[in-house]
């Protein structure tokens, strides 16, 4: 599909309820693009909850977003991803607060060069916003995607890194204890990833389960010191060859809402890629699933 009419397919969504929407990584980049294009589509008739670390900038997207239409708006919600204990409290907060979700984006973002960066809760601090953190919005508040579901609306979860690029899954070292670089767990946290969305879509029905690779894209990306000089050094062959934010964006939300029920697995231009380069281990995703249960400390049956 040409990016015009990937534009119109996102513009036709127009459902006879108010979509809520709840999204990671808002104030920045590929999530704040997305939180604008869905908003600007939908005339206002959303609820969108940004979730961030950045209140000052999240107050300044939504004063430039469309005026909300009535019974619906916009709100910002301050989390650490990178603590599983403040990942548990937001979820919490989202249970008593939103009737339901129909749409779930994790979106947010980091890369380190260095060594293990151990967080309080004795997680990598990437590791933990790339998954850890995800799989624990994602486990808590399954009960509003069912809503959404069971009131016979559109019911998504995208998870935006890099679905068809990762290698496969070290199974003898889940959290990477033993061996880690800042890339190696990146590329773990890609097929992570996959062998999340995959399991979900396996227990939950009538619910779309994305996962997407953006691509390269010119997008605000946390990190550490190294990378950010990197990224300014970089900055005229980023700007040259890599894709925009808001154009990947488009491509994103399509993946998100182009999917039917089950699992889907989409690239940088929101083509099903099916199970291209999908984590090949036997047993990997339940055995992915337990492990990240005991390491989150998430409300088990």
């Amino acid at each position: 599909m040409s990016y015009l009419q990937i534009q119109n397919a996102n513009a036709s969504f127009k459902p006879d309820y108010v979509p809520v929407m709840v999204i990671t990584g808002a104030t920045h980049g590929i999530g704040r693009s997305i939180v604008e294009i869905f908003a600007k589509y939908q005339l206002g008739k959303a609820h969108i909850v940004l979730i961030g670390r950045n209140e000052a900038a999240a107050a300044n997207i939504i004063a430039n977003l469309p005026a909300a239409a009535q019974g619906c708006t916009y709100e910002f919600m301050y989390c650490d991803l990178k603590l599983m204990k403040n990942v548990r409290k937001l979820a919490a907060t989202l249970l008593q607060k939103l009737p339901k979700i129909n749409f779930l984006i994790h979106s947010a973002g980091t890369l380190y060069f260095g060594g293990r960066v151990e967080t309080e809760e004795g997680i990598d601090e990437q590791l933990a916003v790339l998954y850890y953190s995800r799989f624990v919005l994602l486990h808590e508040l399954m009960p509003l995607l069912r809503k959404a579901r069971d009131a016979g609306e559109k019911a998504g979860v995208l998870a935006i890194l890099g679905a068809g690029i990762a290698p496969d899954i070290v199974i003898d070292d889940l959290g990477m204890k033993k061996n880690y670089s800042g890339w190696k767990a990146m590329m773990q946290s890609a097929a992570y990833n996959d062998l999340m969305i995959a399991e979900f879509a396996s227990r939950e029905e009538g619910i779309a389960f994305v996962h997407a690779y953006p691509g390269m894209v010119d997008t605000y990306i946390p990190g550490s010191l190294l990378m950010k000089i990197f990224v300014v050094l970089a900055k005229p062959i980023i700007m040259l060859s890599f894709t925009k934010k808001e154009v990947c964006a488009e491509y994103m939300l399509y993946s998100l809402l182009d999917s039917k029920p089950g699992l889907s697995r989409r690239d940088s231009r929101g083509k099903d890629i099916g199970m291209e380069g999908f984590p090949p281990t036997e047993g990997a995703r339940e055995t992915l699933w337990e492990h990240a249960v005991k390491e989150t400390k998430v409300n088990t049956p």
